[in-house]
């Protein structure tokens, strides 16, 4: 459990919904923005930005920004498992019965 010694946290809106939320309580999720001219010649013109938002625990587990740790826990031992499962014989493959 988080110590109580930060005092009241600042008040943050979500990106999404509007509902408004101590600021520790949100998810904060940063993408880059890339802007470019898209020109053949040198003369190709890039700016980024960096956006940042905050949203609530629903509307970031509806976006799929954020899970469980359970639940990634358990999809990173998936993925793993699969990595180095040793590829199987199919069913019938290629053999008469």
């Amino acid at each position: 459990m988080a110590n109580k010694i930060r005092g009241r946290e600042k008040l943050v809106t979500c990106s999404s919904c509007g509902r408004t939320m101590p600021k520790d309580k949100s998810v904060k999720y940063g993408r880059m923005n890339v802007y470019s001219t898209e020109l053949k010649s040198g003369d190709d013109v890039k700016a980024t930005t960096f956006v940042e938002s905050y949203y609530c625990i629903s509307c970031a587990k509806h976006r799929r920004i954020f899970e469980k740790l359970g639940r990634k826990a358990a999809i990173a031992a998936a993925r793993k498992e699969r990595e180095f499962k040793r590829p199987t014989e199919r069913w019938n493959s290629g053999r008469r019965w």
